[in-house]
């Protein structure tokens, strides 16, 4: 697997602020006309994989705040859309890895319905991927070989979080916390949580978006068939 953290490696994080002097009732006024790059099909690979991990490479070391950051959206059984942010953890066997808890709005969504659709978009070089495909968990000993690789704190909270579930109160879930920081004292006392875990998304189609001026912006499309990809321009 390729782990984000491997990706990134160890550079200094930059936070890049963006100072609006807008109100909300000038939001129509917002706009930005893009022009610091292009993209052409000679600049893409044969495998969309690759192309994604360049791209990433290429966030990383823009600067771009969670890089690893991606809007994942999902349907129920009713087909009711929903979003969120979550972050992807690693891309292995052409598929994107992130982690939940399986009880959540989330893991209800895709025990209903595994069609998802994943969105990064890295505003400093102004691009967007698009990754539609189906979503399924991965094998429970590696999310337990994540599981413990995570902080202390994190892996408590794991625990101390019915994720997606009405609280009556912050207290409530801080007490919580601390009454299993008690319980679980150091990190090899924490048992691994069955209703936790890692989720693989296998793409069908992905697309790479960058940014041009006058909204003419350069997309090229990568659609899945049987075991290889067919690649075309779109209109933007």
């Amino acid at each position: 697997m390729i782990w984000v953290n491997d990706i990134l490696g160890n550079r200094d994080e930059q936070v890049y602020q963006y100072k609006f002097n807008v109100m909300a009732s000038d939001i129509d006024k917002i706009r930005r006309d893009y022009k610091s790059r292009s993209l052409d099909e000679a600049d893409l690979h044969n495998d969309p994989i690759q192309m994604f991990l360049k791209w990433f490479d290429e966030a990383g070391q823009s600067g771009s705040l969670d890089v690893n950051a991606m809007t994942l959206a999902t349907v129920d059984e009713s087909g009711k859309p929903s979003t969120r942010i979550v972050l992807l953890k690693g891309v292995e066997n052409d598929s994107f890895v992130f982690f939940t808890n399986y009880l959540s709005r989330k893991g209800q969504n895709l025990a209903a319905n595994p069609n998802v659709s994943l969105c990064f978009f890295w505003p400093e070089l102004e691009r967007q991927i698009r990754i539609d495909g189906t979503c399924s968990k991965i094998a429970s000993v590696d999310s337990e070989k994540y599981f413990r690789s995570r902080p202390y704190e994190s892996q408590i909270g794991a625990w101390a979080s019915a994720q997606s579930s009405i609280i009556s109160s912050r207290t409530e879930l801080e007490n919580n916390f601390k009454s299993l920081m008690q319980k679980y004292p150091t990190p090899e006392s924490i048992p691994f949580p069955e209703f936790w875990g890692g989720y693989k998304v296998n793409p069908t189609e992905i697309e790479f978006w960058q940014g041009r001026s006058s909204r003419l912006h350069d997309r090229f499309l990568y659609l899945k068939q049987k075991n290889s990809w067919t690649l075309n321009r779109m209109s933007p």
